[in-house]
């Protein structure tokens, strides 16, 4: 039976007041050191989301909906979940605090049901969008009865602030999901009007609506509550409705703020002698006259499950809802309530209005009459009903590494041929891989695939230039079967939806293994989305490709420089850059099943890598043609271990080696010809074949943190590798991209190092021109090697 309103109005002023005393015990209770900055934690930003989220979580959802929360909404969050008994006091007394319950959301750091994380304001917006879209892409899938009425699909919803609409990544996703036909998406914006350093601009709302009409949404404006609409029905109460809608944002908040008194006067200033009107204010003390002005419809239980109830189909639907920004608290509408705290003096008073006993500030039922009989209400609440709404998914088994035999071939083009490899195939691994691309699928070697595959789309679209029979090398057509999801060139779009897709497992109980391509220099612009996915714990393989200059023809604009140390920076996602097939197909082998782990985070004691708790994967690939070196057994369990770890010799250094060269990537040749004519003159020299410096690196401080922690024989991978080398080499690192990504190898054992790399923006050219100009070719290396070592000019 669902909740009665009074029942939702006693939930509504409890998440009130636990949300505003977590952030007060935060920032004025808890002890903190001298040198401790603000804490912080939005007491505003929560008041204006309590209605919604009351209305929301009580009464609407069901389990299988996900939600994207607010990120300045996370203390109403954590402490709905603290009432339904999910959230502990303890962590609610460290908000934001060292093992705490968390500033915004996090699905991989906080205990209660987290289905998006949030935080980097309009991507959790949009996730929810492209979750809306995975979703559809399961239930089309033959292997699975998600979807079911076994398994009914939900909505995916996502709790907006105004000024989250800002952002740019928003519009890309409307955009793209119009493309897609987006369904069962909801997004309820918090129409406050008031953001960090200001106040929205008039007449917004308009231009919000248009908008998303433009692109199919149904759209509901709640802008006044059921205490105006029945004041509106009195006489003059449409005079004081045109008054309302023509009162400027700025105005309306610094009368909210103000309170009843302030409301009396200038609506008497505005209205007192139009008869009808005046009546109506009169009518109304000053308490009644403010709780009407501040009945907007965001605020209004009853509006909000009126309009909820009204979007009872599968259509996008938008939800404009006013608010008050710090609704119900002494910060109401002030402008800069953004980051205000109530002080001490103001929460004692707002304590007593609550009517909060001291000593019961933590009760989750402190004021409620009768708890029994509201907590065996709560009990049946859909939403909460069956417990935590987090998913597993068994582990599909990889058939293996896919291993070619070309003599001369590029790393996309290697990458495209696996796939294409699998795609021939019927293996389960083959079955839940899915592909995406930003308008970039044929140039980043997915046709293969998708010839074989086709493309995703909710209904069947058949492939024009084949029904006209013009010849053409790709098979374009759309079905519910297809195995590619095709996006415009948006690149945040496509993180988003890898990101989407990379959570399946745990969102919809179907496991998934996403790939996506992009240029190597686009990865920066979709950056922030992709911290976004691997902050999430999302599960993808990402190929940044073409890279660096070796791209040569097309310029600095598309030859990327930094993207090594992304990929060695980045949390949650692992680097490599192969630079023979045989390298790449182990690794594809190696990540197919590095997606799908999720061990507790023990290191191997190998290489002191935390590889049982999984992860995404960052491939960063070339179009340059490489002749395949195979100095090695394919079935050599050392040279594969190598891979993995991120390197092997190539070259074995002797006792007496004057010269080390450790390169990355497609560089391979240029290091291969630079050691045989160094060679002549040299002893012993060594050729290391770093597969990936973020393993290597990651390996050696975490093994150097082991022996701080008095595991003194902790050694990583990189160690073993550079212990035979004498003290007295020259080490001289070469690669495409910054030098810093392998500079770092000459402090493990203490090596003068040259780094040979690209530092600055590249140009056109030929491979040779470029790879000359910027002294990462075979002559730059062996004229290192010269000047570094002693013996004979080379």
């Amino acid at each position: 039976m669902p909740l009665s309103i009074d029942q939702l109005k006693t939930i509504e002023q409890r998440l009130l007041w636990l949300a505003a005393w977590t952030v007060h015990n935060a920032n004025h209770l808890r002890e903190k050191a001298d040198d401790d900055v603000k804490v912080g934690g939005h007491q505003a930003s929560c008041a204006s989301m309590v209605s919604i989220m009351t209305a929301l979580y009580f009464n609407v959802l069901r389990p299988e909906d996900r939600v994207a929360v607010k990120p300045h909404a996370a203390p109403v969050f954590h402490a709905m979940h603290y009432l339904m008994g999910s959230q502990t006091r303890e962590k609610l007394e460290n908000f934001r605090g060292l093992g705490g319950a968390q500033s915004y959301p996090s699905r991989t750091k906080d205990i209660d049901d987290v289905d998006f994380s949030t935080g980097s304001v309009g991507l959790g917006v949009a996730q929810t969008a492209f979750a809306s879209i995975i979703q559809d892409y399961l239930i089309a899938r033959p292997w699975t009865d998600f979807g079911s009425g076994k398994r009914p699909a939900g909505r995916m919803v996502a709790l907006v602030g105004d000024a989250e609409l800002d952002e740019g990544n928003v519009y890309e996703c409307l955009q793209e999901g119009w493309k897609h036909g987006l369904r069962n998406t909801w997004w309820i914006i918090d129409y406050n009007r008031q953001s960090l350093d200001g106040v929205v601009h008039e007449g917004l709302w308009a231009k919000i609506e248009a908008i998303f009409k433009a692109f199919g949404w149904r759209v509901e404006v709640l802008r006044f509550g059921a205490l105006q609409r029945a004041a509106f029905a009195e006489a003059g109460g449409e005079r004081l409705k045109t008054w309302i809608e023509a009162c400027p944002n700025s105005l309306y908040s610094a009368l909210t703020f103000m309170g009843g008194a302030a409301w009396r006067r200038r609506l008497m200033d505005d209205l007192g002698d139009q008869g009808d009107v005046a009546a109506l204010i009169e009518r109304r003390s000053d308490a009644e006259l403010s709780d009407l002005m501040n009945n907007l419809g965001g605020q209004c239980l009853e509006t909000l499950l009126e309009a909820f109830s009204r979007a009872d189909d599968d259509r996008p639907t938008v939800f404009l809802a006013y608010t008050i920004k710090g609704w119900g608290t002494p910060l109401a509408g002030h402008k800069d309530n953004h980051a205000g705290l109530m002080t001490k003096a103001q929460m004692a008073d707002f304590q007593k209005s609550m009517g909060v006993a001291d000593g019961e500030e933590w009760e989750p039922f402190a004021t409620v009459g009768e708890p029994g009989e509201l907590q065996v209400a709560l009990a049946q609440v859909p939403f909460f009903a069956k417990g935590p709404r987090r998913y597993s998914a068994p582990r599909v088994p990889s058939p293996g590494p896919v291993f070619l035999d070309d003599e001369m071939l590029s790393t996309q083009a290697g990458l495209g041929k696996i796939l294409d490899a699998l795609a021939r195939g019927d293996s389960d691994l083959s079955q839940r891989i899915l592909t995406t691309s930003p308008d970039v699928t044929v140039s980043t070697n997915l046709g293969g695939w998708v010839n074989r595959r086709g493309l995703f789309a909710r209904e069947a679209k058949g492939d024009t230039f084949r029904e006209e029979r013009i010849p053409s090398a790709q098979k374009w057509a759309f079905s519910p079967e297809g195995q590619h999801i095709e996006l415009g060139i948006a690149e945040m779009n496509l993180f988003l939806l890898l990101g989407a897709a990379g959570l399946s497992h745990s969102l919809f109980g179907e496991r998934l293994l996403p790939v996506g391509t992009v240029y190597d220099p686009f990865v920066a612009r979709g950056l922030d989305a992709m911290n976004y996915a691997c902050y999430q714990d999302a599960r993808f393989i990402i190929a940044g490709t073409p890279s660096g200059v070796t791209l040569a023809p097309e310029g600095g604009a598309h030859q990327s420089i930094g993207a090594q140390l992304i990929g060695m920076s980045q949390d949650g996602i692992v680097s490599f850059e192969p630079a023979f097939l045989d390298e790449l197909s182990i690794i594809m082998d190696w990540s197919f099943d590095y997606l799908q782990r999720d061990g507790e985070g023990d290191p191997d004691e190998r290489t002191w890598l935390r590889d049982e708790t999984g992860g995404s994967v960052y491939l960063r690939l070339s179009t340059r043609p490489v002749e395949q070196v195979r100095a090695w057994s394919r079935e050599d369990a050392a040279f594969r271990q190598g891979v993995i770890d991120g390197g092997y010799w190539l070259r074995k250094p002797g006792p007496n080696a004057e010269v080390i060269i450790a390169y990355q990537g497609v560089i391979a040749p240029e290091a291969i010809k630079a050691a045989a004519r160094i060679g002549e003159g040299r002893r012993d020299i060594g050729v290391l074949a770093v597969t990936s410096a973020d393993r290597l690196n990651s390996g050696w401080t975490a093994a150097r943190r082991a022996r701080a922690r008095g595991q003194k024989t902790a050694l990583s991978q990189i160690e073993r590798l550079m212990e035979s080398v004498p003290r007295h080499a020259q080490l001289i690192t070469v690669t495409d991209g910054h030098p810093a990504t392998l500079a770092w190898i000459g402090g493990v054992k203490g090596h003068a190092v040259t780094p040979l790399g690209v530092e600055h923006f590249g140009q056109t050219g030929t491979i040779a021109d470029l790879y000359r100009h910027f002294m990462i070719d075979a002559d730059a290396i062996v004229s290192a090697a010269s000047h570094l070592s002693p013996g004979k000019s080379l």
